[in-house]
């Protein structure tokens, strides 16, 4: 049996896909990329596979080559198997100027885990270091699982680890 989207994605995640793709023309289904392969992998555990990404791009009548473009350009998106939850420090200007680095340190130390692990209970993924999270005027700040964290001591960072499950 070939696989197929609907074998594939599930319905919740083509139910999904479609109210994005009711947004755009068309002709213009690849326009919705971006919401499919965050959908697929949020269902997925937190990363994409390759059937995966093959089937958003079948039901999105797109070269699965764009949609691996797509998957290995953005930083939001993994490749392989992630800790449950993703913990994502500022290290840019702004928030390395406050302290961002610090908190990274922090971060790590106490997790026992380098940027771009898991922890060894597969809990928090530390993301590879991150540009810039667009909250300068918070800095430092960190995102964990897409929800910003501003103005970050080590005990608030403690106090937001502590309640991931």
């Amino acid at each position: 049996m070939t696989a197929t989207p609907d074998t594939v994605l599930s319905a919740h995640a083509r139910e999904e896909i479609d109210r994005w793709l009711a947004r755009y023309p068309d002709d213009q289904k690849q326009s919705a990329v971006l919401a499919a392969l965050r959908e697929v992998q949020h269902e997925n555990g937190g990363y994409l596979t390759t059937p995966l990404m093959d089937a958003v791009a079948a039901y999105l009548e797109m070269p699965a080559i764009a949609v691996y473009e797509v998957a290995s350009f953005y930083s939001m998106f993994e490749l392989e198997p992630v800790g449950r939850h993703s913990v994502s420090v500022c290290t840019n200007v702004s928030c390395m100027l406050r302290g961002g680095d610090d908190i990274l340190a922090h971060i790590e130390n106490r997790l026992g885990i380098a940027v771009g692990q898991s922890t060894p209970d597969g809990r928090i993924y530390l993301k590879l270091e991150e540009e810039c999270l667009a909250a300068c005027c918070g800095a430092p700040m960190m995102q964990v699982d897409h929800v910003y964290y501003e103005n970050l001591t080590p005990a608030r960072v403690d106090e937001i680890l502590d309640g991931l499950e």
